[in-house]
Order: structure tokens, then C-alpha cells, then sequence
């Protein structure tokens, strides 16, 4: 399983690093992505970055510039570093690994994605 943590509450044009944990399997053969969801809207593919062999990185138009998708394979973790924060950036933020999809693929279909989440608030 893999477990997101690094959610908080911060101002507008702060940062966060959030960080996603694989417990019992490698995690850098998968492609793993990042998935937020805000009350009333639509979950939307984040960032993601395909396994190693390929490495591909992805990122949501809304969050290009200022989210840095990465892995650390020693830690078996995957991080995103927010910066710039922005209150439309408010959401539960959530990650998963899938071995068989790429980067694009993920983030391409965030409906298929779920699991358990941390909340981030941007908010003065």
C-alpha cells in the first residue's frame, strides 16, 4: 500500500512537500500519481511520473511551474513539492501507484484513483 502524508494548512504563495510511502513492494517500477479532489468538483490528475525505466513526468496545466513531482528510491517515496500556493489549490490530495499505466495514463484517468488522502488548505 502506499500512504500520503504532508498536508496542512499554510497562506497564499507558501509551500508544502507531500509525500507518498510504499510499505511491502518496490515502488520505483510503478508509475505513481498524485490526485486531488476539492468539495463540489471533479477529482483531477495532479502530477504523475512513470517508473524508472521511463521516468516521464506529468502535470496538470493549472499546477505546471509550480509543483516538482520526485522520487527518492532509497526512501521507496515519492514526493510533490507545492510552492506558490494558491486558495484554488485547496483540496484533499491523495496518491496511488499503479504498475501497469504510465505517467499520462494516470493522470489521464484520475476517476479510476483513490485512496486515503491528506487534506491541504491555502487560505489567508
Amino acid at each position: 500500500q502506499v500512504v500520503a502524508s504532508g498536508g496542512g494548512s499554510v497562506q497564499p504563495g507558501g509551500s508544502l512537500r507531500l509525500s507518498c510511502v510504499a510499505s511491502g513492494f518496490t515502488l520505483k517500477h510503478y508509475a505513481v500519481g498524485w490526485f486531488r479532489q476539492a468539495p463540489g468538483k471533479e477529482r483531477e490528475g495532479v502530477s504523475c511520473i512513470s517508473g524508472v525505466d521511463d521516468g516521464k513526468t506529468v502535470y496538470a496545466d493549472s499546477v505546471k511551474g509550480r509543483f516538482t513531482i520526485s522520487r527518492d528510491i532509497a526512501k521507496n517515496t515519492v514526493f510533490l513539492h507545492m510552492t506558490v500556493l494558491k486558495p484554488e489549490d485547496t483540496a484533499v490530495y491523495h496518491c496511488t501507484a499503479d504498475p501497469e499505466r504510465t505517467a499520462e495514463a494516470m493522470c489521464g484517468n484520475p476517476q479510476d484513483y483513490w485512496g486515503q488522502g491528506t487534506q491541504v488548505t491555502v487560505s489567508s
